[in-house]
């Protein structure tokens, strides 16, 4: 179906819309994200649901616009000898509508993936956000990336980039964070998703710019 640009950017402002009131992968574990104190949330613990899994937490905050968010992680944890995956993604945040559909967005999109696809969406994401509305020059990579190609207008503005590249660094964190513990497992010897973890940048390195 072809789309005028005009027509083609209502339709991408609908898919953000309904993301942000979806708010996929949303729970409600951090109370204080509001407080000035909420970085705190980035460092406490949790359990994961199943004892296969190692979890990693992320607390971002983007002062330009207020966003914020505190995002969860449980990967598998390699012991089946398959590639590491992420089992399960939760995130407790609040912020403007770019934000929110981005986070409910991405959840949908790597929940279930392995660690090396959940990187290699978030390196095409970022990509398009640094497009300047152009987009991908691939239209198999700009497939790829399904509901988030919404975001390329977005790209256009460098305020609007930063809210919504908050969910997939906090994502990416806290896959770095659980893939410490995978690398680092108890008996000291390396996983099978060992190398797995070179993919993901260092943790919690919160979204800050003046």
């Amino acid at each position: 179906m072809d789309f005028g640009s005009d027509g083609l950017e209502q339709m991408y402002q609908e898919v953000i819309l309904e993301a942000s009131r979806a708010r996929s992968g949303s729970e409600h574990f951090a109370p204080d994200l509001a407080d000035e104190n909420a970085d705190a949330a980035g460092t406490s613990t949790f359990t994961a649901t199943h004892e296969y899994c190692v979890t990693g937490q992320s607390h971002q905050f983007n002062p330009t616009c207020g966003d914020e968010v505190t995002l969860r992680v449980e990967l598998t944890d390699g012991s089946d000898g398959k590639p590491t995956r992420i089992e399960k993604l939760t995130w407790d945040g609040h912020g403007c509508s770019i934000s929110q559909a981005s986070l409910s967005i991405m959840h949908d999109m790597v929940e279930g993936r392995t660690v090396d696809e959940a990187m290699h969406l978030s390196g095409l994401f970022h990509r398009l956000m640094e497009s300047r509305g152009k987009g991908l020059d691939s239209d198999d990579e700009m497939d790829e990336l399904d509901d988030a190609v919404a975001f390329q207008g977005a790209s256009k503005f460098p305020m609007r980039i930063k809210c919504a590249l908050l969910g997939w660094d906090a994502m990416k964190a806290s896959v770095a964070q659980a893939m410490a513990h995978v690398r680092h497992g108890a008996d000291g010897a390396a996983t099978p998703a060992e190398d797995a973890a070179d993919v993901a940048e260092p943790a919690d390195s919160p979204t800050k710019e003046a």
